[in-house]
């Protein structure tokens, strides 16, 4: 679940699902979707044993387990921070002064990944968006990176909506990135993979996503 993107009890399942739906039914197929935690949904997914073919929405990264759909959507990746003690960086070096909170197995990019990964970068990863949105708040942490329409959406629910005026957006994003699906690379997942390419030129993905995205706002209960 990761929504306004995908989440069981979102309008349609969410903007990423509903883009995905449209493009398997333009080629006379069913898409069938459960919710599962991000990591157990990448090793589901993952599984040779498994019954699912792919996972949704995904960043793009380098992988010999998985084949990326053309894509699906965007994604504005940035950083949330507390108002009173904004991030000052310019090049993504600049951000090694902070602590970021990341979400365990979350992509982001690939030169912050590496920055992590050699231990450049100071970060403290944990399981949820949530989690991380708490802990700038708390001012445990100096900043998370996160999707902004993840935010956005995430300070509009009640139990969040306290922490709200402390938080902002960064005035820098980080990349716009590109949602993809992720298939098993198989030749079962390459065919599913080719057949829903085939379907998603056939429709509006910004006018599906649009709609969607705005849906989810306008349901919201005001601030």
């Amino acid at each position: 679940m990761w929504p306004p993107y995908s989440g069981q009890q979102l309008p349609q399942q969410g903007a990423s699902i509903a883009v995905a739906r449209a493009a398997i039914e333009r080629m006379d197929q069913q898409l069938a979707v459960d919710f599962y935690p991000w990591s157990r949904a990448v090793k589901l997914a993952g599984s040779a044993k498994s019954d699912y073919i792919g996972y949704l929405p995904e960043y793009y990264f380098e992988t010999d387990k998985f084949v990326f759909s053309k894509s699906i959507g965007a994604s504005p990746l940035g950083i949330v921070e507390q108002k009173s003690h904004p991030i000052s960086w310019q090049h993504l070096e600049d951000l090694n002064r902070y602590t970021l909170g990341v979400v365990k197995d979350y992509v982001n990019t690939d030169v912050l990944d590496l920055m992590i990964r050699t231990g450049a970068q100071p970060v403290e990863a944990v399981t949820s968006d949530e989690q991380n949105i708490r802990k700038v708040a708390a001012g445990r942490i100096d900043g998370a990176v996160i999707d902004i329409n993840v935010l956005h959406y995430l300070l509009k629910q009640p139990h969040l909506q306290p922490l709200a005026e402390k938080l902002q957006v960064n005035r820098q994003l980080l990349a716009n990135k590109q949602l993809y699906v992720a298939f098993r690379n198989t030749d079962e997942g390459r065919r599913w993979r080719d057949l829903f390419d085939q379907g998603l030129a056939k429709v509006d993905i910004d006018n599906i996503m649009g709609e969607l995205l705005f849906q989810e706002e306008s349901q919201l209960p005001p601030r």
